[in-house]
């Protein structure tokens, strides 16, 4: 999930016809939430923001945690927010899926056809926990943010999930791999990351061949960890670590704020 934007309810109006595009009968994306104009979750492009329901991780830092829970019923109906996406053809370039993790909900690949149907570039953020739906999904996307928690030998220290680093690495993998225009990117914060964890984690994904990597100093919008948001976050990380990792990447952001 971005750590950019968190979701906000549409104005959807319940009687409005559901669109010339007809969700099928076997789709029902879960749709927890939507940002309709975003300058920020789509690289260089304008885009609106679908937040899928669900996560099978438990990141204390997560800022939508109100998205963890998948629910019966989808707060937003596919038909309601195909409608929506259709009043935005040639006012937004693109449609990203977040979450949640959007990855958990089988109806994401028949959602991004709709969304390519009505002529818009797709993106994803996803946590690479479902490597083999990733993988699938790739052909039919612009552009990818993966997040990495932390070195992978360490990821339950940051998800609550034994051995959920396995996964994420080879979502890595599959994504450097694919020659989709990707992100990848991590959220720092002190009590989970130290400056050795990141300059190691850095180097080993410079290594994997990642040419584009961002870190994202954690902020506490959203967030419903108290200690997480009462940990002092001034001169973390260091500007001596910033200048040893740059070089590491093509492109190198650092994001605070």
């Amino acid at each position: 999930m971005s750590a950019s934007t968190s979701p906000n309810s549409a104005p959807l109006n319940p009687a409005a016809p559901a669109g010339a595009i007809a969700a099928r009968a076997s789709r029902a994306l879960k749709v927890g939430g939507v940002a309709p104009f975003s300058t920020i979750d789509l690289p260089g492009r304008l885009s609106s923001v679908v937040f899928v329901q669900g996560c099978a991780w438990n990141c204390g830092y997560c800022h939508n945690p109100h998205l963890q829970t998948r629910t019966e019923n989808s707060p937003i109906e596919w038909s309601r927010m195909l409608d929506l996406l259709e009043r935005r053809v040639g006012l937004i370039d693109g449609v990203v899926f977040s979450g949640g993790e959007p990855c958990i909900d089988p109806a994401l690949e028949d959602a991004i056809g709709d969304v390519r149907e009505l002529g818009f570039q797709v993106g994803l953020h996803t946590a690479g926990i479902y490597t083999a739906r990733l993988e699938n999904l790739l052909p039919l996307l612009d552009w990818v943010g993966l997040d990495i928690k932390a070195p992978f030998e360490h990821y339950e220290r940051v998800t609550g999930v034994p051995d959920s680093g396995r996964a994420a690495r080879r979502s890595a993998e599959v994504l450097l791999a694919s020659g989709v225009d990707y992100e990848l990117r991590t959220t720092l914060h002190p009590d989970l990351l130290g400056e050795a964890d990141i300059e190691h984690l850095a180097l080993m994904l410079a290594q994997m061949g990642a040419r584009n990597y961002a870190l994202q100093v954690f902020r506490p919008t959203g967030c419903a960890d108290a200690p997480l948001n009462a940990a002092a976050l001034a001169g973390y990380p260091g500007p001596a670590l910033l200048d040893r990792i740059a070089p590491f990447f093509q492109q190198f952001t650092v994001r605070r704020g």
